[in-house]
């Protein structure tokens, strides 16, 4: 890491401001060679100081701008950083980059800024992690996890559990070392008790593999119905915005439509699909195959009826294709005189009163779609403030494998070599998570999600 390198870091396109950022053993040089000011050069100026002044080449000026100076190990890489404030617009901050590369930076791969922070002790790989969890957060809750990850909540509950791990390693390494001494009925039942504590913390918090993978991508949810029985509206209503064409014409939605809605926190992306049934002409037929696609791939499908009307054939198809799914009937129009009487076979606590129209039930929809989405989770955000991700989660995974091993051989009185094999093995595995022992195959996948200037 001898090369300093440089990026936009602001998204491209036009903004009040963007910002190019540098770092490296040259960070101050290549800024002194294009900053402009009479308060004189970056390389003069206090650590952690603003200043204004020019970015430029000789006498031909690109922009008036706000430089920041920060000095190592006190910045994001734990290297010597410049950040230029520019006016925003794609083509200012290109020309900005430019003067920075032709003086001497290299154009930073993507992530390479908070590579460099892990690779320099400024932060773990969980954190790392975090940031990109944090930038593509589309809930508070989603956000609030990622914060706490990037705080180091994640890491100091693994780094918990490794030290205990390590320390039982030692207790019987110890013996190992000495195999005159046998071990101790008490001192094995110590030993014991410790990594079931450990096997029992790992597994709660595998558990919030399943809502961090939701918090982070979302759950897709298929909004299926007869024509005209307001699957429209419901989305709609679910939105808070206009998003799909409501009339009272049957079949108005012709073809899928699909937008994100914070329902609790929880990211969830809504298809809006056309009333599934006997397609008229070719147009119908392609949507009613985009319609089966979006109930296929679905993680929950809401299932609107129309309970003005009695329960029909067409009500009773639908709930077929929907026997498979994790479903809460939607009994939408209770504004209403109602006809509907369901028929055996519903389940009443899956089952939502709702007026899509007056708003009447979107609530207790809401909080059904939480329920169900979460159900079996069992460990929350509110016991961990955390969830971890699939690459966590294949490590614990793996580690609780190791645990459960070496549990069973100091139950059975084995070998204390098994033991400890085991124990190394879980201790590796956990160590991946916040990077002790992550190769760099595993350091390459990572940072290579990340954008470019991060």
């Amino acid at each position: 890491m001898n090369d300093t390198i440089a990026a936009i870091s602001t998204p491209l396109g036009e903004g009040g401001i963007a910002i190019i950022r540098i770092s490296g053993p040259m960070a101050f040089a290549i800024a002194d060679q294009i900053f402009i000011s009479r308060r004189g050069k970056p390389s003069e100026f206090p650590t952690h100081t603003t200043h204004f002044g020019a970015v430029g080449c000789n006498d031909d000026h690109v922009d008036q701008v706000m430089l920041t100076v920060m000095r190592a190990p006190r910045t994001y890489t734990a290297e010597d950083v410049i950040e230029i404030n520019c006016h925003g617009g794609l083509l200012t901050a290109k020309n900005i980059l430019s003067l920075c590369l032709q003086y001497g930076a290299q154009h930073a791969e993507p992530g390479e800024f908070t590579k460099r922070a892990f690779l320099n002790g400024r932060i773990d790989l969980t954190q790392a992690e975090a940031v990109m969890d944090l930038i593509r957060s589309k809930t508070d809750r989603a956000q609030r996890a990622a914060v706490h990850a990037l705080e180091g909540h994640l890491a100091v509950k693994i780094n918990d559990a490794r030290d205990r791990l390590l320390t039982t390693l030692a207790h019987i390494e110890a013996h190992l070392d000495f195999p005159d001494e046998d071990i101790t009925p008490d001192t094995r039942e110590q030993l014991l008790a410790s990594m079931q504590s450990t096997l029992e913390f790992l597994r709660k918090l595998f558990a919030t593999a399943h809502e961090g993978k939701i918090l982070r991508d979302g759950i897709a949810v298929a909004i299926i119905g007869r024509p005209n029985v307001g699957k429209s509206s419901l989305m709609n209503a679910l939105l808070g915005q206009d998003r799909s064409i409501v009339t009272s014409i049957p079949g108005t939605t012709r073809d899928t439509i699909e937008e994100i809605a914070n329902i609790r926190g929880i990211p969830v992306r809504l298809t809006d699909t056309a009333g599934i049934r006997k397609a008229r002409g070719t147009i119908e037929e392609v949507g009613m195959q985009r319609s089966r696609k979006a109930l296929r791939r679905s993680m929950l499908v809401l299932y609107v009826i129309d309970s003005s009307h009695p329960f029909s054939a067409g009500d009773r198809e639908l709930a077929s294709h929907c026997k498979d799914k994790q479903t809460i009937t939607v009994l939408n129009k209770i504004d209403l005189p109602r006809k509907l009487i369901l028929p055996d076979g519903f389940i009443r606590e899956r089952c939502v009163e709702v007026s899509a129209i007056r708003g009447d039930g979107l609530e207790l929809l809401k909080d059904k779609i939480e329920s169900l989405t979460l159900y079996g989770v069992g460990t929350t955000l509110s016991e961990f403030d955390v969830a971890v991700n699939e690459r966590h989660a294949d490590a614990i995974r793996r580690a609780i494998e190791a645990l459960v091993g070496a549990v069973n051989e100091i139950g059975r009185n084995a070998s204390l070599d098994l033991v400890s094999q085991q124990l190394r093995i879980g201790l590796d595995a956990i160590g991946e998570i916040v990077g002790r022992t992550a190769t760099e195959d595993i350091l390459n996948k990572i940072f290579s999600t990340f954008c470019i200037g991060k």
